[in-house]
């Protein structure tokens, strides 16, 4: 006999909490170098998908152990204030994310330019760094270049680290492509987000390890989000299907670590950042989410500092 529908979805919330429990594996291990013990660990909360209040927002992360937030830079001077008052009040760091949806390049440009000037100019309080989504996967290379130079420049002028991320439909939508902008821009930083190029080429890049390695070590920030072959977000990292795809991205994550040990840094954040729906799968006509979008970020956030915290 079928299962009543909405039996089904009672009897899936019931169990997740048993199905979906941790796994106790590799992906839970140290790595095989050792942290050093100054080391510094920065982890940063999404607010993609938060329901409520930017100081309800800040508030949560707090409470559950986040070093600070990752948000785009506010249109206006009243949403600036009450995101600096909020993250003073609740002693966060902060990341911003910069960009354009504009599809006129010399708009998108002049936009992404002033946003970035933006961030600079209001130091209330120096953001940990600026992750750009920046250009469009359609502009020239001459023309998305720009971005990338202008960010370059500023980073240099105002002391703040600046990076591109490794996004769908920006500049950097694919592995080759970030490649040839690697090798022709020396100066280009990355925010790694390299659940999306699973995505894109429909795997887990066995097959493009030498440019992978290349993006890793201009890599200074890294959106911890797990992808596999035919999306950019599993439903639950906790789900032992996913393990293979879990251990992938901890592969990556590791070298990134690794890397800046080995370069004396001592410092890398880490946004959770899986996302809701649709990012996250839902269950069809009532689009109830398959699994709870915060407490998998909280979860990363536990795996990322006890793998990578002294």
């Amino acid at each position: 006999m079928p299962l009543n529908r909405r039996k089904f979805i009672g009897t899936t919330a019931a169990l997740g909490g048993a199905m979906l429990a941790p796994l106790t594996s590799q992906n839970m291990n140290k790595p095989l170098f050792t942290i050093p013990a100054d080391f510094t660990l920065k982890i940063m909360a999404t607010n993609w998908g938060f329901p409520g209040t930017v100081d309800e927002f800040c508030a949560r992360a707090k409470k559950e152990g986040y070093d600070g937030i990752e948000m785009w830079w506010p249109g206006n001077k009243d949403q600036q204030d009450i995101l600096f008052n909020a993250i003073k009040e609740h002693n966060l760091e902060i990341g911003f994310l910069c960009g354009s949806g504009d599809s006129n390049f010399e708009s998108h440009l002049r936009q992404f330019k002033s946003q970035i000037d933006a961030v600079i100019s209001r130091q209330i309080q120096r953001p940990l760094y600026i992750n750009c989504h920046s250009g469009k996967d359609y502009f020239s290379f001459e023309q998305n270049s720009q971005f990338i130079s202008y960010t370059i420049d500023a980073s240099k002028k105002s002391g703040i680290p600046i990076s591109h991320e490794t996004h769908r439909s920006r500049i950097l939508f694919a592995a080759p492509v970030a490649r040839h902008y690697a090798e022709t821009i020396p100066g280009l930083r990355i925010t790694l987000d390299i659940s999306h190029w699973c995505n894109v080429h429909e795997s887990l890049l066995h097959d493009q390890e030498e440019t992978i390695n290349l993006i890793l070590r201009r890599t200074d920030h890294i959106h911890a989000r797990v992808g596999h072959a035919e999306g950019p977000q599993v439903n639950d990292p906790r789900a032992p299907e996913w393990d293979a795809a879990v251990k992938r991205h901890i592969e990556w994550w590791d070298k990134v670590v690794a890397f800046k040990i080995n370069q004396g840094i001592k410092r890398l954040s880490f946004l959770t950042e899986f996302g809701p729906p649709d990012y996250l799968p839902v269950l069809p006509y009532t689009r109830q989410p398959v699994a709870s979008q915060w407490d998998i970020n909280v979860y990363m956030m536990h795996l990322l500092r006890k793998r990578y915290t002294n």
